[in-house]
C-alpha cells in the first residue's frame, strides 16, 4: 500500500536497539561465524578495513549496507579499527540458537577502546598500555593510571602553580594510549590540543557524574572490599579518588568484568620522583632517539638486557621516574653490584628468567576469560623455575635479593592443579575437549572409554558387514551433518541386504544406515558431546581456582621484574665497564673520566674520550662550555645528565669514579626542530623551555643549556643568553648546576665576575689549516670559533671555503674587529668587582660589529651547499658596503 513504512525485520529491531546503547562505537553484531555491521557502520567499516561492501533485506524498502568479518580472526580488524582512533563494541549470542525460540538474545559484551586493548598481538610486550583519567578542578587535577592487561594502578595529584606544564609532563611519562576525563578539562582547548599532538593520544569526555567524590569514593570501596580508603594511603588525594573512581566505572562500563586482576592501588606524589620535562625526556633520548623514534640509540637500549616482559616493563618504569631517596637507591646499586659481582651466579638466573612467561598478563587472561590450555602451560612452565631462582637468590648478599628470597611465593599449589588436569600439549580451543588429563576427573575418563570403545565396535562391525555382504570396499564413514553410515559404491548395490536403510545417493556410491549401527553412533556421540562440555566445565573450573590466586601470581611476578632488572643493569655494568656511584645528599656533581653510554656503545672502531665534571653549589655552579660545532659539547653536557640519572634509578654509571649529590630535577634545552610542527616559531619554543626552566629549576636541579638566543638576532640572542646565565648562576635566585654551551664567546668574560661562573672549552689541535678535535674538556675559553675549518670538514665545496677565508681575512684588516674590543672595555667590570646587580649590555653596536657577529655566529652545518653560497653571496655584498662606508 503506496506510504505505508515497511516494518524492520525481528533480527534488525535488535541490532538498531543495541546500537543505541553504544553510538560512539562500531558495533560488531555476532551473526552465526561472522560479525556484520551494518548501516553506517558497515559503511565505516568497510573503507577503514577494505572490505567488501554488501547489502542485507531489513524490512526496509532498501537493503541495508552491511559488511562482516570472521569471529575466529576479528581481533585483527578490531586491533586495526582501534588504530584508527575508533571504539569497537562487541556483541555476542548469549544463548545457545539450537534452543532459543524466536530471536536470539544478544548482548554487549565488550567495549574495546585504545586503553582497554588485551589482544597480545596489538600490544609490545616491553611497553604498558596505559589509560589515564584526569579530573580538573580549576588548575588542580586528579589523575589515575592504569594498565588492564597488567593490573597495575596509580593514583596521583597535581596543584599549585604551573599546573598545566606539570600535568604534561606527567603524561609524559605514561604516553597514554587514552585518556577520559571530565568536561571542565575537555574544555582546556590548548592543554587538550598539546596533548593530542605530542602523544596522538584518544581523548574523550566522560560521563560527569562518574567524577562525583561520593560516587567515586564508594566505587574505590566496593572494588577493593575496604571500609575506608585511608588505609589504602588516599587520605590526602580528594581530586585522585574522583579520578581512580571514574576509571573503574570506566572499566566496569567497558569491560563488563569486575576487573579482579587490579588488586592494589598506588598513591604517590609527583615530588617523590625526579622530575623530567617532555623536553628533558626527549632530548636525554631515555627510550626512543630524537629523530627516528627508534629504539636503538636510547639509553633503554643500552640497559635493557631483561629476560622478562615484566622485567623489560619495568626497567622502562624506572628510567621514566628516577629516584630522590638516598637509601632507594643505594639498595638498588648493592643489588647490581651483587649480581656484577657474580657472573656465573648472573648467566644460571638468566637461564631460568628465559624461561618465564609474562605473568603479569597472561593472570589478565585468566581474568578476562579469554586465556586457552596453552597459556595455563605456560604458566605452569613458568612456575616450574620459580624453586630453582629462589635457591639462586639464596646465595645473594645484598638486602633486595635477601628480601625477595624472604617473600617469594613458589606457587607449588598452583603448579600441582595444572600439572595433574592439563594435558601437556593442549589444543588452542578449550571447546572442542582433549584438555583434561587423565586420572584428573572420573567421569571424562570412563567418557572417553565408551567413545574409545565404541570406535572399536564400529570397526568390528565394519569387519562383520564386509564378510556378511561380501562387499570387499565396504566403509563405515562419519560427518557432522548425517553421522555414521555404511557407504557402498554403486558397482555393488546388487549385494546391499534388504535390511540396509538408504540415507544419501551420491554420483558414485549409496549411503546406508542399519539399527545396530545407529544404536553404536548414539553411544560413541553421546559419550563425544558430553566428555567435551565437561571438559570444558572442567577447564573453567579450574581457570577460576586460579584466577582467586591473583594477589599471590601478581606478587611472585614484580619479585621476578625485579631480579631481572638487576641482573640486566649487572650485566651491563660488567660488559661496559660501569662503576658504582657515590650517592650523597650533598649538592655535588663529581664525576672522574665520565663517558656517554649511549655514544660509547654505538661507536665500533673509535675509543670514547672521557672527560671529567666538578659541579657544586658554590665555585663551580655554572660552566659555560664554548668551542666549535662537532667538537663534543653537546655529547658531553648529555652524559653528564645521563649519568646523574643513571645514578639515581640505581644503575652503575659510565665513568672511573663518582660522586652524585641528588638532583630533583633534570632540565634540557637542545634543539627545537620536533615542535615546529606546532605552529610555533624556533626562537617562541626556545623560549618557552627557557621560561619553564627559569621557573621551575631549584638549587638542587640541574640545566643542560646547549646555546640560547640562536634563533633570533646575534645582539637580541647575546643578551637574552647573558640575563639566563646571570639569573640561573644568582644563589638568590636559582643557583641551579648548569652545564651551558653557548657560541656566545662574550658570555666567557663573565667568569670572576659573577659568583659560581667558570669557563671550560673543547681542546682543538691546529694542523695548518685542518683542524683535529680532541673531544677533550679544559679550563678556559676558545678564542676561536674554527667555522670555517668546520665547513670544510662538513664538506663544502674549496671554492666556498677559499671565498670564506678572503672575506674573513679583508674583515680581520679593517679597524672594524677593534669596536668590539672598546666595548667590552667600555663595560669591563674589575675582576674584585662581584657583579651585585646585572651587567648592562649595550645594545647599539655599529653595523660593522654586528656583521662580523653574523659572520661569527654562522651555523654552516644546517646549511645545504646552495644555502651556503647564497649567504656568502649576502656577506660579500655587505663587506663591500660596509668597507666603502
Amino acid at each position: 500500500m503506496e506510504g505505508q513504512v515497511l516494518p524492520l525485520t525481528p533480527m534488525m529491531q535488535q541490532y538498531l536497539e543495541i546500537k543505541e546503547k553504544c553510538k560512539d562505537c562500531l558495533l560488531f553484531f555476532r551473526l552465526g561465524d561472522f560479525y556484520e555491521m551494518f548501516f553506517e557502520d558497515a559503511l565505516t567499516a568497510s573503507r577503514e578495513l577494505e572490505i567488501t561492501l554488501t547489502g542485507r533485506d531489513c524490512g526496509l524498502e532498501e537493503r541495508a549496507p552491511m559488511c562482516g568479518v570472521p569471529y575466529h580472526s576479528a581481533e585483527t580488524y578490531i586491533n586495526k579499527l582501534i588504530d584508527k582512533g575508533y571504539k569497537v563494541a562487541i556483541c555476542e549470542q548469549v544463548e545457545d540458537p539450537k534452543s532459543s525460540k524466536g530471536i536470539v538474545k544478544r548482548e554487549i559484551i565488550r567495549i574495546v577502546t585504545p586503553g582497554t586493548i588485551i589482544d597480545p598481538n596489538a600490544l609490545e610486550d616491553d611497553k604498558n598500555n596505559f589509560l589515564i583519567s584526569v579530573y580538573s578542578n580549576i588548575n588542580s587535577y586528579g589523575i589515575g593510571i592504569v594498565d588492564v592487561t597488567t593490573g597495575e594502578f596509580h593514583v596521583t595529584e597535581i596543584t599549585g602553580v604551573n599546573s598545566n606544564r606539570k600535568l604534561l609532563d606527567e603524561i609524559a611519562k605514561y604516553k597514554p594510549s587514552e585518556i577520559i576525563c571530565n568536561e571542565e578539562f575537555i574544555n582546556s582547548k590548548e592543554i587538550i590540543k598539546e596533548i593530542k599532538n605530542r602523544f596522538h593520544t584518544y581523548i574523550n569526555q566522560y560521563h560527569e557524574w562518574s567524577f562525583d567524590y561520593e560516587i567515586c569514593y564508594k566505587k574505590l570501596l566496593n572494588h577493593f572490599k575496604v571500609q575506608s580508603l585511608d588505609g589504602l594511603g588516599l587520605k590526602e588525594f580528594n581530586f585522585g579518588i574522583c579520578a581512580a573512581g571514574s576509571l573503574l566505572e570506566y572499566l566496569s562500563e567497558t569491560q563488563k568484568i569486575s576487573m579482579g586482576n587490579i588488586t592494589g592501588i598506588t598513591p604517590y606524589f609527583i615530588d617523590e620522583f625526579m622530575r623530567l620535562d617532555i623536553s628533558s625526556r626527549r632530548n636525554l633520548e631515555l627510550t626512543e632517539t630524537l629523530r627516528e623514534k627508534t629504539r636503538k640509540g636510547s639509553l633503554l637500549w643500552v640497559l635493557d638486557k631483561t629476560k622478562t616482559a615484566m622485567g623489560a616493563r619495568l626497567l622502562r618504569k624506572w628510567l621514566e621516574q628516577p629516584l630522590l631517596k638516598k637509601e632507594e637507591i643505594k639498595k638498588r646499586l648493592d643489588g647490581v653490584e651483587n649480581f656484577k659481582n657474580n657472573p656465573m651466579l648472573r648467566e644460571e638466573l638468566k637461564e631460568l628468567l628465559n624461561k618465564i612467561y609474562d605473568l603479569e598478563r597472561l593472570m589478565s587472561k585468566i581474568i578476562y576469560g579469554t586465556v586457552n590450555g596453552r597459556d595455563l602451560i605456560a604458566l605452569k612452565n613458568s612456575i616450574s623455575v620459580l624453586p630453582h631462582i629462589k635457591s639462586l637468590l639464596s646465595e645473594c648478599d645484598a638486602s633486595y635479593q635477601k628480601e625477595i628470597y624472604n617473600s617469594m611465593d613458589t606457587l607449588e599449589d598452583i603448579y600441582e592443579l595444572i600439572e595433574k588436569s592439563i594435558i601437556p600439549e593442549p589444543p588452542i580451543s578449550i571447546k572442542e575437549g582433549d584438555l583434561i588429563r587423565e586420572g584428573y576427573n572420573e567421569e571424562v575418563d570412563k567418557l572417553r572409554k565408551a567413545k574409545k570403545e565404541g570406535k572399536q565396535w564400529i570397526a568390528t562391525l565394519e569387519k562383520e558387514e564386509k564378510e556378511k555382504t561380501g562387499i570387499k570396499n565396504l566403509k563405515i564413514k562419519y560427518n557432522k551433518v548425517f553421522g555414521y553410515f555404511i557407504e557402498i559404491t554403486k558397482s555393488n548395490l546388487d549385494s546391499v541386504p534388504e535390511h540396509y536403510v538408504r540415507k544419501q545417493t551420491l554420483a558414485n556410491s549409496e549411503r546406508y544406515i542399519t539399527p545396530e549401527l545407529k544404536e553404536i553412533e548414539d553411544t560413541i556421540l553421546g559419550a563425544e558431546e558430553k566428555v567435551v562440555e565437561l571438559e570444558y566445565n572442567l577447564f573453567t573450573e579450574i581457570r577460576e581456582h586460579i584466577a582467586k590466586e591473583v594477589t599471590r601470581i601478581q606478587k611472585t611476578a614484580k619479585e621476578i621484574a625485579i631480579i631481572d632488572v638487576l641482573q640486566s643493569l649487572g650485566e651491563v655494568a660488567e660488559k661496559q665497564g660501569y662503576v658504582k656511584p657515590e650517592i650523597t645528599e650533598e649538592d655535588i656533581i663529581w664525576i672522574e673520566e665520565g663517558r656517554h653510554p649511549v655514544v660509547e656503545k654505538m661507536m665500533s672502531m673509535e675509543q670514547f674520550i672521557p672527560n671529567d665534571t666538578y659541579l657544586d653549589e658554590k665555585e663551580n655552579r655554572f660552566i659555560i662550555i664554548t668551542g666549535p660545532n662537532m667538537a663534543g659539547k653537546s655529547t658531553y653536557m648529555r652524559q653528564v645528565a645521563l649519568i646523574v640519572l643513571m645514578a639515581q634509578i640505581g644503575s652503575f654509571i659510565p665513568a672511573k669514579s663518582a660522586k652524585i649529590g641528588l638532583v630533583d630535577r633534570i632540565f634540557t634545552r637542545v634543539g627545537a626542530s620536533d615542535d615546529l610542527a606546532s605552529g610555533q616559531s624556533t626562537f617562541m619554543v626556545e623560549m618557552s623551555e627557557v621560561a619553564n626552566i627559569l621557573n621551575n629549576a631549584t638549587k638542587k636541579s640541574l640545566i643542560i643549556l646547549d646555546e640560547i638566543g640562536r634563533g633570533t638576532s646575534t645582539f637580541d640572542g647575546l643578551s637574552i643568553a647573558w640575563a639566563v646565565t646571570e639569573y640561573i648562576s644568582n644563589n638568590k635566585k636559582l643557583g641551579s648546576k648548569t652545564l651551558f654551551a653557548t657560541h656566545y664567546h662574550e658570555l666567557t668574560e663573565l667568569e670572576g665576575k659573577i659568583e659560581g661562573v667558570k669557563n671550560y672549552c673543547i681542546d682543538v689541535l691546529e694542523k695548518g689549516d685542518d683542524i683535529i678535535f680532541l673531544r677533550k674538556i679544559k679550563r678556559g675559553g676558545a678564542n676561536h670559533s674554527y667555522g670555517i675549518e668546520v665547513a670544510k670538514l662538513a664538506g663544502l665545496p674549496q671554492e666556498v671555503i677559499n671565498r670564506a677565508k678572503a672575506i674573513l681575512a679583508k674583515i680581520e684588516e679593517t679597524d672594524i674587529s677593534k669596536s668590539t674590543k672598546q666595548i667590552h672595555e667600555k663595560y669591563e667590570i674589575k675582576k674584585e668587582e662581584k657583579v651585585k646587580e646585572p651587567i648592562q649590555l649595550d645594545l647599539f653596536y655599529s653595523e660593522q660589529v654586528k656583521f662580523i657577529k653574523d659572520l661569527i655566529n654562522l651555523d654552516v652545518l644546517d646549511m645545504t651547499p646552495m644555502e651556503a653560497i647564497q649567504k656568502l653571496y649576502e656577506l660579500n655584498k655587505k663587506a663591500k658596503t660596509l668597507i666603502k662606508e
